[in-house]
């Protein structure tokens, strides 16, 4: 293929795409939406992590202001744990609007996160919602469709195919020379909302330090995959007849790729893993939890066996004479068992659910679009892992919390029962709050895999197929 060749191509379809009313149209309107979105999603950004900081410092200032108190009464208090929301979540929000921010905190007890946005609004939240990330997957291929649709074809119908090849034009260089140039539409708006992107992440003052770093994976990812948009629907379009049946054609793909097989991918995963109800969930954790005893109990028979190995060890008749508070050293015991076993539970609840996410993943391989989705949200920290990664963040926060409440029962508390049964509130100043830590552009990487995958799979099957079928497409 001739450079020069692919070159005036290009240009020819980057020129001659805008000259039309209708595109011009559909142009302008993309912009206003990509702004839109931009200006939408950097507002609600804005607003819900200013929201989060008031009630976070209200959460603390009511932790630290408590009175002397015993330890184990702060334990069921508990503690109040926000989500960061994602610097770049206001470009892809990815599942932030149906997963919880809130998750309280207590002793004995694993509960999950709350209040997301789909459970505090409307039923119009089930519509989607209009983000700078779905104009770019969603919407500007399908005008690189419309734009498309007559690369080849229409040259075809008006004879324009015949005089290119008697000019010495090959396939390989009009199909690939009409690819680039819609490339080069679409990465012309795809720099657009890169520009804004960037423009709202430096004029903020909080973020990620490697936010930079991660706008620039998700361009080169935009990028393949606006190139397997291209090379799709230049292909279609050499072989359809007609410029008719080519528009029906990748309407239909458009259709497939963004609706069809996302929403049936998640559908047949849920029926061939079924997950359990969380009643269910919550009512094996308490079953198993039974077998082991309530830690509440001082009759109960492992905690009694617990007591009477632990003064036989110790030399004593009695709690009493212990060493130390045996209430809290029996808390802390039952806190380590019912973390245990939650643990567990949660552990074969999430390969459940690492299976159904598997299965969804892996149609990729048949739709680009779940492919480049999957990595916009992890690259974003919107996706269903980082949601997770909170969530075990929180309960090892929480585990924490409960045993420093424990071990200070153990150390401060005297056996005694008419002595003082509380300690200072300034030890409540002394817990650290919970850093969470996000996943880092390597680990968003590592956990879609599968995805960068069926990328290169796709762009690198269309480049053998164009090369396939040049030879075999017909002029008329």
């Amino acid at each position: 293929m001739r450079l020069k060749t692919l070159i005036l191509f290009a240009k020819q379809l980057y020129v001659q795409a805008f000259r039309t009313g209708a595109n011009q149209l559909l142009g302008g309107l993309l912009l206003l939406l990509i702004a839109y979105a931009a200006w939408n999603g950097a507002a609600t950004w804005q607003q819900q992590v200013e929201m989060r900081h008031a009630y976070e410092d209200t959460v603390r200032k009511n932790w630290e202001n408590m009175p002397d108190k015993h330890p184990h009464r702060m334990a069921h208090y508990g503690y109040l744990a926000f989500r960061p929301k994602p610097s770049l979540s206001f470009f892809d929000f990815g599942l932030e609007s149906y997963t919880g921010n809130v998750v309280f905190l207590e002793a004995h007890k694993q509960n999950s996160v709350n209040f997301s946005e789909a459970g505090l609004s409307t039923g119009l939240l089930r519509f989607g919602e209009i983000s700078m990330a779905m104009v770019l997957q969603v919407l500007l291929p399908l005008m690189l469709f419309f734009i498309g649709f007559g690369s080849v074809a229409a040259d075809r119908e008006n004879g324009t195919l015949r005089v290119l090849k008697g000019q010495g034009a090959t396939w390989k260089e009009i199909i690939f020379g009409r690819a680039l140039g819609l490339l080069l539409i679409g990465g012309t708006f795809l720099l657009v909302a890169l520009a804004i992107l960037l423009f709202i992440r430096v004029s903020r003052s909080s973020g990620a330090d490697d936010d930079l770093l991660r706008s620039g994976w998700l361009f080169l990812l935009y990028m393949i995959y606006l190139s397997i948009i291209s090379l799709i629907a230049v292909l279609v379009s050499a072989l359809c007849k007609t410029s008719r049946m080519a528009l029906v054609s990748l309407i239909g793909i458009w259709l497939l790729f963004t609706i069809l097989v996302p929403r049936g991918a998640h559908a047949i995963g849920s029926y061939l893993h079924p997950s359990p109800s969380k009643i269910a969930f919550e009512a094996g954790v308490e079953k198993e939890l039974l077998k082991k005893g309530d830690s509440h109990d001082p009759n109960d028979p492992y905690y009694k066996a617990l007591k009477d190995s632990l003064l036989t060890v110790y030399g004593v008749d009695s709690v009493q004479k212990l060493p130390f508070n045996y209430g809290g050293f029996q808390m802390r015991e039952g806190e380590r068992i019912s973390t245990e076993v939650y643990n567990q539970h949660f552990r074969e609840l999430m390969k459940v659910y690492e299976k159904q996410n598997r299965f969804a993943a892996s149609t990729a391989f048949i739709d680009p679009f779940v492919g480049l989705r999957n990595l916009s949200m992890a690259l974003c920290g919107t996706d269903f892992t980082a949601y997770v990664n909170f969530q075990l963040q929180a309960e090892d926060y929480r585990y924490r919390l409960a045993q420093q409440m424990n071990e200070l029962q153990m150390k401060y508390i005297s056996n005694n029962k008419t002595a003082d049964k509380t300690i200072s509130s300034d030890f409540w100043k002394s817990l650290p709050k919970l850093e969470y830590q996000p996943a880092g552009i390597a680990a968003s990487f590592r956990a879609e895999r599968l995805s960068v995958l069926a990328l290169t799979v796709w762009l690198l099957l269309l480049i053998l197929c164009i090369g396939a079928f040049s030879e075999k497409i017909k002029l008329v």
